[in-house]
């Protein structure tokens, strides 16, 4: 456990956010086609920029899908529903550049007579948990996300309808012997129509949004600031353009532990960029939340092909009540590690992948988020011998 004082940060960014927008237009397709073929391969990438949208990627399926349909549907959604905005779901160009999987891949992955089902790719994924909150999720992560989907709540509303969907937080929070004690910095950048005054979005931001989601973590010190260049009217893809997995920390923990660099988002669930990371999340929750340890980080490691991973390594940052060694055996011996057992468990081929796909895949209250489930922290504390 780190001692003495330090501080941390974390951001999140809207749903109206450019990359943000690429992963629920991913996420969107892969659940389109789910909801026909559980067992097609989709490996889908999106770019967005001025008065286009862009798909490419490996699509196997048995199913047919409109693609330009999807992508405007999740646009509206969002809330680019007016040229005004400089991104119109309506008016949009929506070109797409898809073809199907390599059958190389497939040899290595499909399963087969004596053949069990392989890793879709090599790679290395990391979960993570902490009990800080009750998300046991670190907290400047936890509040940056709320913070974000507060913004788009009180838009959505009306409350604040003067706000875009483009839009940011940063929130740093102060730690003292590894505990948090208090917000030292909380920002906020959000897309605003230019009949507002920036007096007026300010306060309201302020008292509409960061005082309900930070409530007593705000003090008379705590460092505030509210869209800081003074306008940010342009905003989305008219001003900046955006790509599938550019949000991969955001989407994680925030910087909390390490990353393996695998993006989540358009990606069916062979691929272990995403089912292994959702398992690791799993295996470390279950460790925190059966008491076995304060934070705990899991890494697991695959090879294109190859079921069982070629390595499970635990840390709990000196915080395990018992040795990680004995964590390890907890972990091989009670969580299924194979892509094959790990999708089977968590149920992950379904049409469950557009919500993960804004405000963060971990910490959320979600009975279709099945890697956070609590379900193996008896059977852990029992063996374990913890209280």
């Amino acid at each position: 456990m780190k001692k003495g004082r330090y501080f941390f940060t974390s951001e999140s960014v809207t749903e109206g956010h450019p990359d943000k927008i690429c992963d629920q237009v991913s996420d969107g397709i892969l659940d389109a086609i789910y909801e026909k073929d559980p067992n097609a391969r989709v490996a889908v990438e999106t770019l967005v920029t001025t008065g286009l949208c862009l798909v490419a990627g490996e699509i196997t399926t048995a199913c047919y899908i409109e693609i330009p349909e999807i992508v405007r549907g999740v646009i509206k959604r969002i809330g680019y529903d007016n040229p005004a905005k400089g991104f119109d779901w309506k008016s949009i160009s929506v070109l797409t550049a898809v073809h199907s999987q390599s059958p190389d891949i497939a040899l290595g992955v499909d399963a087969g007579s004596g053949k069990e089902q392989g890793a879709g790719d090599q790679g290395l994924m990391f979960g993570y948990a902490t009990n800080e909150t009750k998300e046991l999720m670190p907290l400047p992560i936890v509040i940056a996300h709320k913070l974000t989907m507060k913004l788009a709540q009180t838009r959505k509303t009306g409350k604040l309808g003067y706000l875009g969907p483009d839009g940011k937080s940063q929130v740093t929070i102060e730690y003292l012997d590894g505990k948090p004690i208090r917000a030292d910095t909380i920002v906020i950048a959000n897309q605003h129509s230019d009949k507002v005054g920036m007096d007026k979005l300010r306060r309201e931001i302020f008292e509409y949004v960061i005082k309900p989601v930070c409530g007593k973590l705000i003090d008379k010190k705590t460092k505030i600031f509210i869209n800081s260049t003074g306008r940010f009217v342009l905003g989305g893809p008219a001003a900046d353009s955006g790509v599938t997995g550019r949000k991969i920390i955001a989407d994680s923990y925030g910087g909390f532990g390490h990353h393996g660099g695998g993006a989540f988002s358009g990606k069916d669930c062979t691929k272990v960029d995403r089912s292994a990371a959702y398992m690791a999340r799993y295996i470390a929750k279950n460790i925190v939340g059966a008491g076995l340890a304060d934070r705990c980080e899991v890494q697991l490691a695959y090879t294109i092909g190859v079921a069982e991973p070629v390595s499970v390594f635990v840390n709990t940052y000196g915080t395990g009540k018992i040795p990680e060694e004995k964590i390890y055996d907890l972990i091989v011996k009670h969580f299924p590690l194979k892509p094959a057992e790990i999708i089977k468990h968590l149920n992950l081929r379904r049409p469950i992948y557009s919500k993960t796909a804004a405000y963060g895949h971990f910490g959320r209250n979600d009975p279709d988020f099945t890697w956070e489930r609590l379900d193996k922290i008896e059977i852990l504390r029992g063996e374990a011998g913890a209280d």
